[in-house]
């Protein structure tokens, strides 16, 4: 992952989902194309989880959601998942 777009979302009356919609949107109107991927810090998906689905990938609709520590919590990596695994605007 070289270059995404980081989001700040620190509304806790929204959903990771719905924050997710709204980066991708404004990624979308930005960069003119939607973003595949997206990366949060794993306390943002934890209300989504159990330890039988951590095999299966989140998805937000045909956002693939990963995590990392690498992302601040309140914050989301999103972009667009080009060749070789890089993240591409």
């Amino acid at each position: 992952m070289n270059v995404g777009m980081l989001w700040f979302d620190n509304d806790s009356k929204v959903d990771l989902f719905a924050k997710i919609e709204r980066a991708a949107s404004y990624y979308q109107d930005k960069y003119g194309k939607s973003p595949n991927v997206c990366y949060v810090h794993p306390s943002m998906t934890r209300t989504l989880t159990t330890p039988k689905e951590n095999t299966e990938p989140i998805r937000a609709g045909s956002i693939e959601v990963r995590t990392t520590r690498s992302v601040l919590p309140n914050h989301l990596w999103i972009g667009v998942n080009g060749l070789n695994g890089h993240l591409m605007p």
